[in-house]
């Protein structure tokens, strides 16, 4: 029987998109729900009923939520390009980047675009986006995974596409050149990977979002 795939999410998020992302790299089949977050579909709230947020991947009925969990589901439940290493260390370091994003840097990166690049906000997410730049200059490879995606590249969708989008919506610059050569070269190489592009917006959409969303300062 063939596995039925689905994946319940919203144009526009880079969380949504990293599922995509996994998808694609799996060169999975599977129907896109598109969800209407204020209204939320019934089948949203039954299969997400602690968080009733997308994105929430269903596999043959069994839901699975939270994006970076389902990449990881993703990878475990099907066979093809590795998205985590087999090496327990390199895996347990994938994590603590995915999770440092998560938790430091797109926080900190939605605040400085909130702030319209106010000088000090603008500091503090560079503080943490440093990490990434040493964490890239010390691997020396196209991606964080090396020289194929792994966890932290998809984590890091929002860094990757969101943040142009902004600083072109916003008419400000967080991601500077000069500050960050690894990250924005690193950038430039994941957006253009086929299987990535797939699965992204169309930029003049979130362009837009951002646009309607912080552009009255």
């Amino acid at each position: 029987m063939a596995d039925e795939v689905k994946l319940y999410g919203v144009d526009g998020s880079p969380f949504v998109c990293r599922v995509k992302i996994a998808l694609n790299l799996k060169k999975i089949d599977y129907k896109y729900v598109v969800e209407d977050l204020g209204n939320k579909s019934a089948d949203l709230l039954k299969y997400n009923p602690v968080h009733k947020k997308v994105p929430v991947l269903v596999h043959n009925e069994k839901p699975i939520s939270e994006s970076l969990v389902i990449v990881e589901y993703i990878d475990d439940a099907w066979k093809g390009v590795p998205i985590l290493s087999k090496d327990a260390y390199e895996k347990a370091q994938a994590r603590f980047w995915a999770k440092f994003i998560d938790d430091k840097c797109i926080p900190a990166l939605f605040k400085a675009i909130g702030s319209h690049g106010q000088e000090q906000v603008v500091a503090e997410a560079h503080e943490q986006l440093q990490f990434l730049e040493n964490e890239l200059n010390i691997k020396g490879k196209t991606f964080f995974g090396g020289d194929d995606i792994n966890l932290v590249d998809i984590a890091a969708t929002f860094i990757a596409y969101w943040v142009g989008a902004a600083e072109e919506a916003l008419g400000i610059k967080l991601v500077i050149k000069d500050k960050f050569p690894k990250l924005i070269e690193w950038g430039g190489n994941y957006i253009n990977c086929q299987v990535v592009k797939d699965g992204l917006p169309p930029r003049e959409i979130l362009v837009a979002f951002f646009k309607m969303q912080f552009g009255n300062a």
